[in-house]
Parts: C-alpha cells; structure tokens; sequence
C-alpha cells in the first residue's frame, strides 16, 4: 500500500477529519490533502507524528514506499548539487574577473569587495563539497554520474576508489599553482598601484 493510501487509511480508522490530522501534527489541512492524493510526501518530521498518532511503526506506515522516497531524496541531492555547483562556478569567474578592475578601480580598498566575493566563491565550494562527501563521489566519473542520476556498476565504482588519491595529489598541485599565480597578480597590483 502506497504511503498516501496508509495516511487516508488510518486517519478514516480514527474518524478525523484531514483538518483535524493538520493540526495534530502541526501542518496545513492542504498539506495533508496533497500527501493523500499523493501530490507530496510528508518530511521526516510529520512521518514521524503521524507513525506516533497512528501508533504504528515507522515501516508500518511506509512500507512499499520506501524506494520512492529514496528516489526523491537522490534527486534533492542532485539537484543540490548541481544548483550549487552552477553559483559556485558562476562566483569563481566573478573572483576571477573582478580582480583586476576592482583594483583598478578602488586601489587597496578593493579587497573588500573582491574579498567577499572571494568568501562567497568558497561557501558554495564547499557546499558542493558536503554533497559530494554525503553522497560518496569524488572522482570526475562520479560527479557525472551522480548529476545525471545514474549509479557506477560495483567494479567502476572501485576504480573509481582507486584514482581517489592521484586527483587529490592533481587538486593540492593546481590549487597551489592558482594561489601562486593570484598572489603574484595581487603583489603585481600592488606594486603598480602604490608606485
């Protein structure tokens, strides 16, 4: 039985109306109607009420639904991900671009603004971070797959575990050349501004 039948189920056992339910569980009498029509799932908040107003089990009221809301969750994830990946791509060309014309344009008071620029660039990467780690990618081949949806069969997988450490090698090496080269075009900068 699908999650939104169980809800309809044991809210009729109990003789409550869908308003009723809403505020037992401190949600809209809307919100309630859409999980029993199946337009939306409930968070785990509300799972977790109805399963301890109906007084069942977690798996009692889910059974059979279990895998679509795996579903749904992976595509929140990816979702995440690539929404995050976008902005972060999006700010590091704006740090990229905004360098040189921000301290044309402002001399030494552009770091403030390059700077937050440059702190809003690294707040995304590292939101894109946090979903690759909760998600178990790393590798180029992993990111792709998980942004289109797809899973990498058990042996691609291990390859894939396998080259792990060589693009971390290959990440530490190109992040120090970028550093290198943006503190040699701040100190270039510097130098011809206060010259």
């Amino acid at each position: 039985m699908e999650l939104n039948e169980q809800i309809k189920k044991y809210r009729t056992e109990m003789n409550i109306s869908q308003e009723e339910l809403a505020e037992k569980i401190y949600v809209t009498r809307q919100s309630v109607s859409n999980w029993e029509n199946g337009k939306t799932y409930p968070d785990i908040h509300s799972i977790l009420l109805l399963s301890s107003l109906f007084g069942i089990s977690l798996d009692q009221l889910v059974k059979g639904d279990i895998e679509i809301m795996k579903e749904e969750i992976k595509k929140e994830e990816i979702a995440k991900m690539n929404r995050y990946g976008k902005t972060y791509a999006l700010m590091l060309i704006a740090t990229a671009v905004s360098a040189v014309p921000l301290f044309m344009w402002l001399g030494v008071w552009a770091f403030i603004p390059w700077g937050i620029i440059l702190a809003i660039s690294l707040y995304f990467a590292f939101k894109v971070e946090k979903v690759k780690k909760d998600n178990d990618v790393q590798t180029y081949k992993e990111i792709v797959a998980f942004s289109e949806g797809k899973l990498l069969d058990d042996i691609q997988k291990q390859r894939e575990i396998g080259k792990r450490p060589y693009q971390k090698i290959l990440l530490v090496i190109g992040s120090a050349v970028v550093t290198f080269a943006v503190c040699v075009l701040i100190g270039f900068l510097m130098h011809f501004f206060l010259d």
